[in-house]
């Protein structure tokens, strides 16, 4: 195997053209070297129209990153790993939780890493905010996670069908810093999901989560926001509020600005993943998945208008 960590991206949409394409370009010891998707291509890169074809007829590769709508991640991911590839899969890491089990199984039979993403966790505000609470007493949390479906995902019907997440697509970013934070599991307790009436999952959710020590959690997410988006957690402590806004970017200790950096998320997922394939690990936590999950078995459905995009 190369030294260089030869990838390829598997599903060329908006994420990985914004995100992917660059992060790998600034991550060393990595390069893209291929894509797969039935339509889009960057230029100066070979094009293949799905992932037997590159494996039969492509460039040597390393590893695929799977940035397809999660519904169809599985069974890429297992046929990646057969061919002895390492794989990283975009959040959220598959449409059920029950699939991930038999894709670590067969990364440690494989010897390959499998990388389950969660790129909110890498955002730069996100460590320092974790050291902070580790010596706090946080008595409440409130999380609003709202943003304009037609500005952050335009035109992705995906979203909307059983296995697109609908708002948890985005809301389980918030999931994944919660659980990063937090020194201890969290849990649903209830949820209300409001699903449009031509849709197959929800625009919006109204969650209640808590830890074992009973610490009151209420997040809000919702697609249906107007302006610029608001992607923040208020953790209320003994020594004032800690505000995390911004998508994990901004650290607030009380009137304190603590970090307010760019983002610099996928660069941080690239270099981890090319860590992970050095050492010969996987990472494949499913904390954020099984809360969103959890949501589902445990929400109210409540109808509300249609929705046309």
């Amino acid at each position: 195997m190369s030294d260089l960590l030869r990838i390829a991206i598997v599903g060329f949409g908006e994420i990985a053209g914004r995100q992917h394409l660059p992060a790998i370009a600034k991550t060393s010891g990595a390069a893209l070297v291929a894509v797969v998707d039935p339509v889009k291509t960057p230029p100066g890169l070979p094009h293949f129209r799905d992932l037997q074809e590159l494996l039969r007829d492509g460039p040597e590769i390393d590893a695929v990153a799977l940035c397809t709508p999660p519904q169809a991640r599985r069974a890429l991911a297992a046929a990646a790993l057969a061919a002895g590839k390492h794989v990283l899969l975009e959040k959220p890491p598959g449409a059920t939780v029950s699939e991930l089990t038999p894709l670590i199984a067969a990364a440690h039979e494989a010897n390959r890493t499998l990388f389950a993403t969660w790129h909110s966790r890498y955002a730069p505000a996100v460590g320092p905010a974790r050291k902070l609470l580790a010596g706090r007493t946080i008595s409440k949390v409130t999380i609003i996670w709202k943003e304009d479906i037609r500005v952050w995902h335009p035109g992705q019907a995906w979203i909307f069908e059983p296995g697109g997440f609908g708002v948890f697509d985005p809301g389980i970013n918030a999931l994944s810093i919660l659980t990063e934070i937090l020194p201890c599991q969290v849990f649903v307790k209830s949820a209300v999901l409001d699903f449009p009436a031509n849709r197959e999952t929800p625009i919006a959710a109204a969650i209640e989560l808590s830890d074992a020590n009973g610490l009151p959690i209420h997040a809000e997410f919702d697609f249906r926001q107007s302006g610029p988006p608001s992607w923040d957690i208020l953790c209320e402590t003994e020594n004032g509020p800690v505000m995390l806004s911004k998508g994990g970017r901004q650290l607030r200790d009380g009137n304190r600005l603590m970090v307010d950096a760019t983002d610099e998320e996928y660069p941080a997922l690239y270099r981890r993943f090319v860590a992970l394939t050095s050492d010969g690990k996987s990472d494949v936590d499913l904390a954020p998945l099984r809360l969103a999950a959890d949501s589902f078995m445990l929400g109210r459905r409540r109808l509300v208008e249609a929705f046309e995009d």
